[in-house]
């Protein structure tokens, strides 16, 4: 008897620290937790209304409306694949579970939403649920936009349904059992989707209200930066840290002066946002460069402002493993800084398709932006965001402000490790260690 109470009281005690550790996960803060004051719902906020439109277009056309704030949800970027069709739908989210590729969502009335109701957008956007009552999966940044107005959101739609029709269906999702059981969809939307519309801090401006209506609704971009729990929901205690995403690394954007933009001018966050560059901190690649070419590069100054007024008040969180960006260039001549005589590779590959565009020194020969100093990917000891770059490139449009041809082809798994160790440790302040298996996992994902 004694055992099987001992084995009873072992199993309850594993249930209690289970539930608890989901309750955890479940019942954490919200985005806007971390900011003083009181929340009140729009109808009842008597500050400047913080949802809409910018100053600069008060007094815009209805379609310039639905087209900005469609530009600056980024709808384009996810659902636009490579080479397809705009909006048609078909990019692929690689996941370790499997992909799911995004849906049409121009007007097409067969493979698109020609026949959706504002009524059915409105529950897509808001609660994740399709036309029909299918729950959707949690790629389409539901729990995000559900902050959204009605007004904002059908704005969106009335834009959508403006452009021309693809008839284009994407491939079906190829997720393992049991993502494939979109049912779960609705318990996981029950846990981590707020459910709610966008209410003000009065303690707050109206500078940050609006920048926190751009942080957090239409830019969702704690979707990225922030960590992920095990249940896949959105770990607000360590807000904005940074994690890896598609591959690609989202970096800290906290005010943590070492691995976030803490120490970053209130102009170079302006700048990276709108231009895709900030002169000593980076180009913006991969993700982040589809962000500043479909959405942020058309944001009014006054919005672009009121981001940074919000990212400014996010509190600062660490990220062991990131060290300050070294900001002084390396050497100009080639034999002097890192010398990598034990494993020449990555040197050789500079020399032969690097060093003219980025220079030995990494301040860029042809332009400010191949400049390589202080940039925070360089400065990343996991290098997982250099390898891409060498995989992906940039192809001057939508992965940044500048052309970076993709080397996928031209060098192998080894060579392109070999090329990333090199860069990091001759520009950076810590070298990677890369391995061919790691660039393998990554080219897996493009």
């Amino acid at each position: 008897m004694s055992a099987l109470r001992l084995l009873l009281g072992i199993v309850v005690a594993i249930v209690v620290v289970v539930l608890a550790y989901v309750g955890w996960m479940v019942f954490g803060p919200g985005p806007m937790d971390f900011a003083n004051g009181r929340h009140v719902s729009l109808s009842a906020y008597t500050g400047t209304d913080p949802t809409g439109m910018p100053p600069e277009l008060s007094y815009a056309g209805r379609m310039a409306r639905a087209a900005y704030l469609t530009r600056a949800a980024d709808c384009e970027s996810c659902h636009t694949a490579k080479g397809g069709k705009p909006f048609a739908g078909g990019l692929a989210f690689k996941l370790p579970f499997g992909t799911i590729y995004s849906p049409n969502i121009t007007p097409d009335k067969e493979t698109g939403i020609g026949n959706w109701t504002d009524a059915d957008f409105l529950n897509a956007l808001h609660r994740g649920i399709g036309k029909g009552g299918v729950p959707l999966y949690p790629a389409l940044p539901y729990a995000s936009y559900t902050y959204l107005t009605d007004a904002d959101a059908l704005s969106i739609k009335a834009y959508l349904f403006s452009l021309k029709p693809v008839h284009f269906t994407p491939p079906e999702n190829t997720l393992s059992f049991p993502f494939n059981q979109r049912w779960l969809m609705r318990i996981w939307a029950y846990f981590f989707n707020p459910g709610k519309r966008f209410e003000p801090n009065t303690a707050q401006s109206a500078e940050w209200n609006r920048g926190a209506y751009l942080v957090e609704g239409l830019g969702h971009c704690g979707e990225c930066h922030t960590p992920r729990n095990l249940l896949q929901g959105l770990d607000n205690r360590r807000k904005f840290a940074g994690t890896v995403t598609s591959g690609w690394r989202a970096y800290n954007i906290t005010q943590d002066k070492t691995a976030g933009i803490g120490a970053w001018s209130d102009q170079e966050i302006a700048d990276f946002l709108s231009n895709g560059h900030a002169a000593g901190r980076g180009v913006a690649g991969g993700p982040m460069g589809e962000a500043v070419y479909y959405s942020l590069r058309y944001l009014m100054p006054s919005d672009i402002k009121a981001i940074v007024a919000y990212l400014r008040t996010v509190p600062a969180a660490s990220s062991p493993g990131l060290p300050a960006p070294k900001s002084t260039a390396a050497p100009a001549a080639p034999k002097e800084g890192v010398v990598a005589d034990s494993d020449p590779l990555g040197k050789h590959i500079f020399e032969g398709a690097c060093a003219s565009c980025h220079d030995w020194n990494g301040s860029g020969t042809l332009t400010r932006y191949a400049s390589l100093t202080g940039n925070r990917s360089i400065n990343d000891p996991a290098a997982t965001n250099v390898a891409q770059m060498v995989l992906a490139g940039t192809g001057g449009s939508a992965n940044g402000p500048v052309f970076m041809p993709s080397f996928a082809a031209a060098y192998s798994d080894a060579e392109i490790a070999a090329v990333a160790n090199y860069v990091t440790a001759r520009f950076g302040a810590e070298g990677s260690r890369l391995t061919a298996a790691d660039v393998a996992r990554l080219r897996a994902l493009n």
